[in-house]
């Protein structure tokens, strides 16, 4: 992996190609159903404190400017890097598109715990991480997968805002979701309620 690319173009094979299933999930989500865009986010009144408002601004910052580092940053075709990074990718696609429909269908007033959100309580924050980390590793970039930690632990301190925020709206049954589904991800789902 290079510190710097050598390399900073804008050409078809980038890893914006990774990058756009993003645009592509909003667009889905705006045609579709513009009510769910709407509950896609933290509520303002969630966010307690001035610390909490930085992270959601700087999560979304590093987001635009990975997607825009991602115009001009070639991918390896046909390297062992770009092999493992395709893999990291796929695995967040796949979690990103379950957990979309999951997110997309249920009712808006209730609590979602079927599909990826049996296995994770933040499949998107899950699937965001690994595509751009497959986007990272497919491009042996060190700095998109700087950013891509950095994204990560923005994302860490949302996923504490959004489940405070859901203990406060479902009380009792998200800390009962909350015990038996792991916060990222796990192989099997705990049973019991």
């Amino acid at each position: 992996m290079s510190l710097l690319q050598a390399t900073l173009k804008i050409d078809l094979w980038n890893a914006w190609i990774f990058m756009s299933v993003f645009l592509l999930q909003m667009l889905a989500i705006l045609l579709i159903d513009r009510r769910v865009s709407k509950r896609s986010h933290i509520p303002k009144e969630a966010r307690q404190n001035k610390f909490e408002r930085s992270v959601g601004i700087i999560g979304n910052l590093i987001w635009l400017l990975a997607m825009a580092y991602s115009v001009f940053l070639p991918l390896r075709l046909g390297t062992f890097w770009f092999y493992i990074g395709l893999s990291a990718f796929m695995v967040g696609l796949a979690i990103m598109v379950i957990a979309t429909k999951d997110f997309m269908t249920a009712p808006a007033d209730q609590l979602i715990t079927k599909g990826a959100y049996a296995y994770s309580r933040h499949p998107m924050y899950l699937a965001t991480f690994l595509i751009c980390l497959g986007a990272g590793i497919a491009t042996v970039s060190y700095p998109f997968l700087f950013l891509s930690l950095i994204m990560a632990s923005c994302f860490y301190q949302e996923a504490l805002i959004e489940e405070r925020y859901c203990i406060n709206k479902y009380g009792i049954a998200y800390e009962k979701y909350m015990n038996n589904t792991h916060r990222w991800a796990s192989v099997r789902r705990k049973h019991g309620d």
